[in-house]
């Protein structure tokens, strides 16, 4: 994804010093990346250190270390900033990480395996999600380890699968969703697991008439995120966008672009922020190949 986001950097040509500068303002002297409200938050700071290196801007390491040594092995973290920590460390170096910590970051990520073999955010979850599965190996992947048990992850992605040909994140739903769809997708393309071609219809069905896709069949309009890891997916599947529709998702984006370096979300968000700003970038990326 980091590679695909730097195309997307120089997709935007004289534009990517503002993105540059929205990015060093979403780190702050801490070594935190920022929520949408200013605050110090672990979940955004992977996407303000992704977003310093996808525009070659430097990243203060041992500050951002100093931040992420608060957190220990994450005995206080829920799932998602479990997975968050592993990325930040990821980000910044591996190596900078205290004798015994990966492993102790890892226990922690197993204690949220669900009854099927995937990860769920409750421990107590029977089933797990897709999302959940792509947390955890990503976990794995960032800290240098092998996922334990890979085939029954696959395994538990059977659950979710739903009668359109897609993937939703809880099992027995009757319509899939974009985002768990494209998560089940890198997930077994990461794991070298074969995926129906016809899921790659199902993902292009969800573009929108003015670009961009939807979260879900039935959704109103299209959002940033969504169209990235549709995009994502379908490279995963060799399966690129007619140049027509490529046209329209790039002025879809550039609807959603401001000229403070940031993008929106989608066309009812006024905020920027550096998660979709990356994402910005990722589809960018992804469109410009």
């Amino acid at each position: 994804m980091l590679q695909v986001a730097r195309l997307g950097v120089q997709a935007l040509g004289e534009s990517a010093p503002l993105v540059r500068a929205f990015f060093e303002r979403q780190l702050s002297p801490e070594g935190a990346g920022r929520d949408r409200d200013g605050r110090a938050d672990l979940y955004y700071t992977i996407f303000a250190l992704a977003g310093l290196e996808a525009t070659g801007s430097g990243i203060p390491r041992d500050t951002v270390a100093t931040y992420l040594e608060t957190f220990g092995p994450g005995d206080n973290l829920d799932f998602v900033h479990l997975g968050a920590l592993a990325r930040c460390w990821a980000a910044i170096g591996p190596d900078r990480l205290p004798q015994g910590r990966v492993d102790q970051i890892l226990k922690r990520i197993e204690a949220y395996r669900s009854n099927d073999g995937g990860y769920d955010s409750d421990q107590d979850s029977a089933y797990g999600n897709a999302y959940g599965c792509f947390v955890a190996l990503g976990a794995y992947q960032d800290l240098g380890r092998e996922l334990p048990k890979q085939l029954r992850l696959v395994q538990s992605l059977k659950f979710l699968e739903t009668p359109d040909g897609a993937w939703a994140n809880a099992p027995g739903l009757n319509a899939g969703s974009t985002n768990a769809t494209a998560a089940a997708v890198t997930l077994l393309h990461q794991l070298n697991m074969p995926v129906n071609a016809a899921v790659a219809d199902w993902l292009q069905a969800q573009l929108h008439p003015q670009g961009g896709f939807l979260a879900m069949p039935q959704t109103p309009i299209p959002d940033l995120l969504s169209t990235a890891t549709a995009l994502h997916a379908l490279a995963c599947l060799e399966r690129p966008l007619p140049k027509a529709a490529q046209e329209r998702c790039l002025d879809f984006l550039d609807t959603l672009w401001s000229a403070e370096g940031g993008f929106h979300g989608h066309w009812a968000d006024d905020h920027l922020d550096a998660e979709y700003t990356f994402y910005g970038l990722l589809a960018l990326g992804h469109l410009s190949v």
